[in-house]
């Protein structure tokens, strides 16, 4: 049973209902009206911590899909995936396919920087300094990025590059 049609609560069944009728009615391809649903359909499973679920109906929004913007948002979904199962390489590599579809996606900028981030504190706790260094700064150029995107967001990374003295003030302005 397809999971559009597995939807329990309210809410899920009338997005369902209202995505449907927005599929049917848009003048697009009918190629790009199933990556949708197979997006849709990832986002639902995933959302209901079914991973594997999810990273198929992605894998066919992937495949379908031409539009590299939604693209981006697939590849990024699909990276979040990955970075909440530990597989932090393989989701830096789907933010990083994000990215090149959509350099702006400040969200890829910041879970990239984070798993740098983290990967600094984890060099930093088994005592390989230059290792860290180099890993808090790869994190400073991507909360860089996004910060001069979006300077209203990410007020925690500001602190921390800030405090960190990797605050490049020029680049707000």
């Amino acid at each position: 049973m397809p999971r559009t049609q597995k939807n329990d609560n309210f809410i899920d069944k009338s997005f369902t209902v209202m995505a449907d009728m927005i599929l049917k009615m848009m003048p697009t391809k009918k190629q790009a009206k199933e990556a949708f649903a197979y997006y849709r359909d990832g986002m639902s499973a995933q959302s209901d911590g079914e991973y594997a679920e999810a990273m198929d109906n992605y894998q066919e929004a992937l495949r379908l899909e031409e539009d590299p913007y939604d693209k981006s948002y697939i590849l990024y979904n699909m990276g979040l995936i990955n970075a909440s199962n530990g597989e932090h390489e393989i989701a830096l590599e789907r933010y990083q396919a994000a990215l090149e579809l959509n350099p702006r996606m400040i969200q890829a900028l910041n879970n990239t920087a984070v798993i740098y981030h983290y990967k600094g504190e984890q060099a930093e706790a088994a005592g390989d300094k230059q290792q860290a260094d180099a890993c808090f700064d790869e994190a400073a150029k991507y909360w860089m990025e996004a910060i001069r995107i979006a300077p209203n967001n990410y007020i925690e990374a500001q602190n921390w590059l800030k405090t960190t003295g990797r605050m490049n003030i020029d680049v707000l302005y």
